[in-house]
């Protein structure tokens, strides 16, 4: 392909806006057009990467024997209602529902699992049917609050979501392992490196399930590793063992402190230097949702330590959990924010706590009075220990579970996730086959799902330098690029008509700078680009030689032409 005769254009300038580098080169090489918040045109050149991505991923889901099929965006609110997931997703403000001409709640999926029960349900009857996994690629859509990073958090992106069907737990079990496989050989034949990594069901559910995310210092998650015994979690789900507190104290009587204007644990660090953050204990107040009703529940956790929302989320079997807001921190303690307490919390507050609270004595905590904390308090002896559960962030220098390891955290960008969701869909919407024993029985689905467009962002993520990307070569939006360094050069032309011709007649894309432009723009934009391959076709093109270099670096060799076509041809059967 002739640039000039392409639409292509490139950005001196990044965009405002842009907060990662996937974003801004992107948007500089013209590989995608904001039209508003989150919302993308996808360019000629992303749409070239995005093909390959799919084409990958059809390849490998298509080998282990799944079914390729288009459920609607569009979808009724009934069957949400059936699963039990409307209100959940309505709570979260993610879901984009609307009424159609004739006042009936619909809404834009930004997931599946209810179109694709409903789907089976007509179909499969018997155990005979089954191990089946259907799958498809799709715009999804999410009404992010925020949306920022470019594709990597958009209210609209490309998705592949698969589901899988089988008669029990432990064939389901067998799927997901095939699943596993599929988007190991998915993610190392599109070039990137990444890490499976334990993860939290969230709002789709089920028992068990992984991330596969991509390794990238500017990634939006942290993950949990231990590089001796190999765990990975993302923290969300992350479980490890936490220092040991510290031997307790003097037992002396509790006693109230004036702390002014000390609401965080570091300005109560200043005015008590010799009190360690391990005893000192404070308490988060949140509004939580439920189906029926809004509650406040009080929280403990040790000052070195950070909750997890998520694992709070969970136990509590919530729609919803936020921090709660100052107006209702005075209703429930009497005090301005920053000094709550378990002491003297109103009547009908939950009171519960992150175990890192185990073991704790003689500690400090707030006093339910502006300015105000107690301390020298003991569990047992001053108010009694509340039930504690396993909330905490998992952080550096945490061993893990069975001892034998340390957690580090690294950052890294989710690009896969699947799960084991068990019966929750199918038995919610009554989906039934009848098993060898002649018998209804209740199938066990599992879910998978990959981020196509975050994908090729986080290639770029992972692969770039402060001149462009640097694309892998098997989903490069073109193989090789050729730089005609003079447009009116007779000689160059036929040279790079002819390597032209007998790459693309093997199945090789090229791209072909012909503009009538100098060589610095044709090289910065080549760059910016980051097309993996780059033939250079100069002065020496009368003795049949070219320029020859590679994306990621290295010397510049003076090859001659047929040398540079094997070299090319080599790369991409490469990656075949």
């Amino acid at each position: 392909m002739r640039i000039s005769q392409t639409l292509f254009s490139t950005l001196r300038e990044e965009p405002a806006d842009a907060e990662v580098r996937s974003h801004a080169l992107m948007a500089r090489a013209g590989f995608l057009e904001k039209l508003a918040a989150g919302i993308y045109i996808y360019g000629p050149l992303l749409w070239r990467v995005l093909r390959k991505i799919e084409q990958i991923v059809r390849e490998e889901h298509d080998r282990a024997g799944c079914q390729e099929l288009l459920l609607p965006a569009l979808q009724p609110r009934e069957i949400w209602e059936e699963s039990g997931r409307w209100d959940r997703y309505v709570t979260d403000g993610i879901l984009y529902h609307f009424q159609d001409g004739r006042g009936r709640d619909v809404c834009l999926g930004p997931t599946h699992e209810e179109v694709v029960t409903t789907f089976v349900k007509g179909r499969i009857t018997s155990h005979k049917q089954m191990p089946v996994t259907l799958y498809q690629i799709q715009t999804k859509f999410r009404d992010e609050i925020r949306p920022r990073f470019g594709l990597m958090r958009g209210r609209e992106f490309i998705m592949k979501d698969a589901y899988s069907f089988d008669v029990d737990q432990e064939a389901m079990a067998k799927s997901y392992e095939t699943m596993r496989e599929v988007y190991r050989r998915i993610f190392t034949r599109c070039g990137l490196r990444f890490t499976p990594v334990q993860a939290d069901s969230g709002a789709i559910g089920g028992a068990g399930s992984e991330e596969f995310m991509v390794d990238a210092e500017t990634g939006e998650d942290a993950i949990a590793i231990s590089r001796e015994t190999g765990y990975a979690a993302n923290v969300e789900k992350a479980v490890t063992r936490i220092p040991a507190p510290p031997e307790p104290a003097e037992k002396v009587d509790m006693h109230k402190e004036p702390t002014p204007d000390a609401k965080t644990c570091t300005a109560l660090q200043e005015q008590f230097p010799s009190l360690p953050l391990t005893r000192m204990l404070k308490t988060l107040l949140y509004k939580v949702t439920w189906t029926d009703r809004d509650a406040t529940v009080a929280v403990m956790a040790r000052g070195d330590r950070e909750l997890n929302e998520v694992k709070l989320l969970n136990h509590l079997n919530a729609l919803n959990v936020e921090l709660a807001d100052e107006k209702l921190v005075r209703q429930v303690t009497g005090a301005a924010v920053g000094f709550a307490g378990p002491i003297g919390l109103q009547d009908g507050v939950q009171l519960i706590a992150d175990r890192s609270i185990e073991g704790v004595d003689g500690f400090l905590c707030g006093g339910n009075e502006t300015d105000t904390h107690y301390l020298d308090v003991w569990f047992g002896r001053d108010l009694e220990q509340p039930p504690t559960f396993d909330f905490g962030l998992a952080q550096a220098g945490d061993s893990t579970e069975d001892g034998e390891g340390t957690i580090e955290i690294t950052r890294g960008i989710e690009v896969g996730h699947i799960f084991q969701l068990g019966t929750k869909y199918s038995e919610a919407m009554n989906l039934r086959f009848q098993g060898e024993d002649g018998k209804q029985h209740v199938p066990f689905m599992g879910c998978y799902g990959i981020g196509v467009s975050r994908t090729a962002a986080s290639a770029i993520e992972q692969n770039h330098d402060d001149k462009g990307m640097i694309w892998p070569i098997a989903i490069a939006p073109y193989h090789v690029v050729l730089i005609q360094m003079r447009s009116d050069d007779e000689t160059q032309t036929a040279l790079a008509q002819s390597m032209h011709d007998e790459l693309t007649s093997g199945g090789v894309e090229v791209l072909w700078d012909d503009r009538k432009a100098g060589p610095g723009a044709k090289f910065k934009d080549a760059d910016l680009v980051g097309i993996p391959l780059r033939v250079v076709i100069g002065r020496d093109a009368g003795d049949d030689k070219v320029e020859w270099q590679q994306r990621t670096g290295g010397e510049t060799e003076v090859i001659a032409s047929g040398e540079a076509l094997e070299r090319v041809r080599a790369a991409v059967a490469a990656v075949r």
